[in-house]
């Protein structure tokens, strides 16, 4: 037994390790998963383990976590609902896709992310201390950091500053498993992901418990892993990265400086920022300006309709998203099938003179699909009202319990809970700019947060035991 979980604690660290990792090849056949490095150790993982429930004859899963009970209804009224559309499910046809296909391969895909994935995550980190989660996937995170680091390192030297002489020891990270080196045009850092909003992605997910570290180690540790992720959070070229891991930021310091054994640090937490500030502009001063000044207009929205055709696809494709939700506002149009409804809604300001639209969206030769851009206005569309008000009950309890774990007096727990909430809150702002359930850290702090729950009910059954001895 012992053997065995170690067999999937190492899996389950190489999977963490390697989630930015997807810019290589990968396999055709495993679908919207096929470049993801992080699923060719979670899947056998996952494997291994169903086989141990099944010689077993038990199967170990948090069936009694309220937390799970949601996420297990959502998913069931994610079935539901498009059983409900069954009529419009088999005529949706679309990019040589039928509504049904289309069905399967999504649910099976939300089934992989949040379910049989997440019960891996769960096994693995249950027989762990709460001290021992959070510096093995911190420093997990920071080692994967390193990399990402290096490689931007160099990526940022050939793309900013011209060194392309620097190119034959940026091709050196190809020995690296899983990398395909490559310099993403238009002057932003992607690193090992395969384009910067990945960068992006990865960033928002390591963030909390890279600012972890500024609470606990001694040393150059403590701000190190912080600086490292706001430089690149800037220099991705992300909007999203930039705010999202400075909203993070700020909350985390919120939450740490309320409490007094915490206060010794504000000395800490301002070196860090004016380090950080100071390394980017060392960098390039001039990029610096001119990256605030574009991340300011990004708000008007008058220019993200006449300059950005970007801003129009996103906008475009939410905007008809809406209109099929008013069309359909109980029950949706089913999980998976925004796509087949909302290309009769697109608006004319969105697809005129957009070469997106025309060389992609709605070009049926192109099999992939159009993203639906915001995960809300997807669960709204195809869900309906009744599943979006399940999974905002999902992410309601999820800040309360985060708050609940806050408020410990254990450190370690202390910290943990702070580290979950900031990496919530990064998750769920990001989801206004993405559409997919298949974000690993998300599920992976679903189910350490399901083990404070499990804490939590045992002490809750316990105490009733005492007092009803006591009675």
């Amino acid at each position: 037994m012992k053997i065995l979980n170690k067999i999937l604690k190492y899996l389950f660290f190489m999977g963490v390790f390697f989630i930015p990792f997807n810019s290589f090849e990968g396999l055709s056949f495993l679908g919207e998963f096929s470049k993801e490095a992080s699923v060719f150790f979670f899947i056998p993982g996952m494997v291994i383990l169903f086989i141990t429930f099944i010689l077993r004859k038990k199967i170990i899963f948090p069936y009694k976590s309220l937390l799970f009970q949601v996420l297990v209804l959502f998913i069931f009224w994610c079935f539901l609902a498009t059983l409900l559309n069954s009529p419009s499910l088999i005529q949706n046809e679309f990019k040589g896709t039928t509504g049904i296909i289309r069905f399967i391969r999504q649910y099976l895909s939300i089934l992989l992310s949040t379910i049989l994935f997440f019960i891996f995550y769960y096994n693995v980190l249950k027989i762990m201390s709460f001290n021992e989660i959070l510096v093995s996937i911190r420093n997990v995170f920071l080692a994967s950091l390193i990399v990402v680091s290096s490689y931007s390192f160099f990526e940022a030297l050939i793309s900013l500053y011209g060194k392309t002489n620097l190119l034959p020891v940026l091709e050196l990270f190809n020995y690296f498993p899983f990398v395909n080196a490559k310099i993403h045009l238009g002057g932003r850092l992607s690193s090992v992901c395969y384009e910067p909003p990945f960068l992006a992605e990865y960033l928002i997910m390591i963030s909390g418990w890279m600012f972890s570290f500024l609470l606990t180690p001694k040393g150059i540790k403590k701000i190190i892993p912080t600086i490292l992720v706001l430089t690149l959070a800037f220099l991705s070229g992300s909007r999203t990265a930039f705010i999202v891991i400075f909203i993070q930021f700020f909350v985390f310091l919120f939450i740490v400086l309320r409490k007094p054994r915490y206060r010794n640090h504000l000395f800490i937490f301002t070196s860090t920022i004016v380090l950080s500030l100071s390394l980017l502009v060392f960098f390039n001063s001039k990029r610096i300006i001119r990256g605030f000044k574009d991340k300011i207009e990004t708000i008007d929205f008058k220019s993200n309709l006449t300059k950005n055709v970007s801003n129009q696809s996103r906008l475009g494709i939410q905007y008809a998203s809406l209109q099929v939700f008013k069309e359909n506002p109980l029950f949706g149009v089913g999980f998976g099938q925004q796509t087949f409804h909302n290309r009769f809604h697109y608006p004319s300001w969105a697809t005129l003179n957009n070469y997106e639209f025309r060389l992609f969206y709605k070009n049926e030769k192109i099999s992939n699909f159009p993203p639906g851009y915001n995960i809300y206005v997807r669960i709204l569309t195809e869900t309906g009202l009744i599943g979006f008000l399940i999974f905002l009950s999902l992410i309601i309890l999820i800040f309360f319990l985060c708050l609940n774990i806050i408020k410990s007096k254990s450190d370690e727990k202390n910290v943990l809970g702070t580290v979950l909430l900031v990496s919530f809150i990064g998750f769920f702002i990001n989801w206004l700019q993405i559409d997919s359930f298949r974000i690993y850290g998300i599920w992976i702090c679903f189910a350490i947060l399901i083990l404070f729950d499990n804490k939590l009910i045992k002490k809750h059954i316990l105490e009733k035991d005492v007092k009803g001895i006591a009675n």
